[in-house]
């Protein structure tokens, strides 16, 4: 018999992790919890996810993803390269006033969001199946975000013309090198931020990047 999915004891992470995190205070707790369920269900057979352990799971995919809920800005979210949901499922039951797009290459993933989306009841997301170099939204977007997608630069250059002339790139990352990250961009034209995610001890950043500091002419229309 399988062990009972361990609830309470995600249950107990999440609310201390987000004792620590003043910016997500105020969170229904469950509907966080029942992604982890799912997750946890569809990974033992479709590996959405290297991490295996739901417990596990609380910092290093729920409290990671929230860590950004500060640097978003209003009405419209694209996660780029979204897999499993990540950052963009946990953003979208924080915040049920943004529009948020999940948008996966992968079609296993996408199939996994979809289901997540249905029974989570989230209103506000839409799940599209291709990739970033496809697409063609009616709107743009306000923020933009990817979680380990690709190299600053390469996201940089596919997103910024999906981006509102005020917007933003979010890019989350650990250790930031920009020798290796961002060897195409200038210094000045990004932020690097540091994050604290409860119960995470390896290094997290989060890089910031205005688009009209990001997209050159060619790449605004």
């Amino acid at each position: 018999m399988r062990n009972a999915f361990p609830r309470q004891a995600l249950f107990d992470a999440l609310a201390g992790g987000l004792g620590c995190m003043p910016h997500a205070g105020g969170l229904r707790l469950d509907p966080f919890i029942d992604y982890l369920e799912l997750l946890h269900r569809w990974n033992r057979a479709y590996n959405l996810s290297a991490v295996r352990d739901p417990v596990d799971m609380v910092p290093r995919h729920l409290l990671d993803s929230l860590s950004v809920l500060p640097y978003l800005l209003p009405d419209s979210l694209l996660d780029v390269g979204s897999g499993a949901g990540l950052p963009g499922i946990p953003l979208a039951i924080a915040r049920p006033d943004l529009d948020v797009v999940l948008l996966d290459s992968n079609g296993k993933k996408t199939r996994f969001m979809t289901q997540a989306v249905l029974e989570l009841g989230l209103n506000n997301v839409t799940v599209v199946h291709t990739r970033i170099q496809a697409y063609r939204p009616e709107r743009k977007f306000a923020t933009i975000i990817s979680r380990a997608y690709s190299r600053l630069d390469e996201f940089a250059e596919q997103a910024a013309r999906l981006l509102t002339p005020d917007g933003v790139l979010l890019a989350m990352k650990g250790r930031f090198d920009a020798v290796t990250e961002a060897p195409g961009l200038s210094p000045d034209v990004y932020e690097v931020i540091p994050l604290q995610v409860p119960g995470l001890e390896a290094s997290r950043t989060l890089v910031r990047l205005a688009a009209q500091r990001v997209a050159p002419p060619h790449l605004q229309a």
